[in-house]
C-alpha cells in the first residue's frame, strides 16, 4: 500500500496498488547486478581467443621465411617454398648440434632478449625431421606453419610437406 499527498486538497491518500520506493530500488538494484553479471560472464567466454603471443608469432613467421627461402631453399628462384633434401638435412643437424649458434644466426639470441626454437617437418602427419628444444607445457608459444615442396634430388621426387616453426 502506498501513501501519497493529494495535490487537489492537500490530504494524504492511500493506494493499494502503488509501488513502494524501497521495492523500486530493490528491483533496480537486482536488475543492475544481473546486467553486471551477464557482462562479466560473457567477457570471460572470449578469453581463450585473445592472444598475448603476437610478438612470438611474428618472430616465428620471420624465422619460417628465413629458413624456407635461405637455409633450406633449393636455390630455384622461380619456385617458391621449394626446399632441398641436402640443405634441409644440413640445417636440421646444425640446429641439433649447435643450437645456440643457430639461434644467433637466426636473430633469436640477443643481449636483451632470447627465444627458444622448435622446428618440425612433416609429411602426411608423419615427422620427417625435428630439431630444437622440446615445447614447454606453459607459456606463450608462437607458431607458423608453411606448406613447402620437399625435393629429394637422389630420385627427383617432389612431395608436399608442412614445416612448423615454434618460438617461445
Amino acid at each position: 500500500m502506498m501513501t501519497y499527498r493529494s495535490m487537489k486538497d492537500n490530504t494524504f491518500k492511500t493506494d493499494p496498488d502503488g509501488q513502494i520506493t524501497i521495492d523500486y530500488l530493490a528491483a533496480i538494484t537486482i536488475f543492475i547486478f544481473a546486467i553486471f553479471f551477464v557482462f562479466n560472464y560473457t567477457s570471460g567466454l572470449f578469453t581463450p581467443f585473445n592472444s598475448e603471443s603476437d610478438e612470438v608469432t611474428l618472430i616465428a613467421d620471420r624465422v619460417a621465411v628465413t629458413i624456407t627461402e635461405k637455409e633450406m631453399g633449393s636455390g630455384d628462384m622461380t619456385t617458391t617454398n621449394l626446399i632441398n633434401r641436402e640443405n634441409t638435412e644440413t640445417f636440421f643437424s646444425l640446429l641439433n648440434n649447435s643450437y645456440e649458434t643457430t639461434l644467433s644466426s637466426l636473430g633469436l639470441k640477443g643481449e636483451f632478449s632470447s627465444y627458444d626454437l622448435n622446428i618440425t617437418l612433416e609429411h602426411n602427419s608423419s615427422t620427417i625431421y625435428m630439431a630444437g628444444k622440446p615445447l614447454p607445457s606453459v607459456g606463450n608459444i608462437g607458431q607458423t606453419k608453411r606448406t613447402v615442396l620437399f625435393e629429394n634430388s637422389e630420385n627427383n621426387n617432389v612431395q608436399t610437406a608442412t614445416i612448423s616453426v615454434r618460438v617461445w
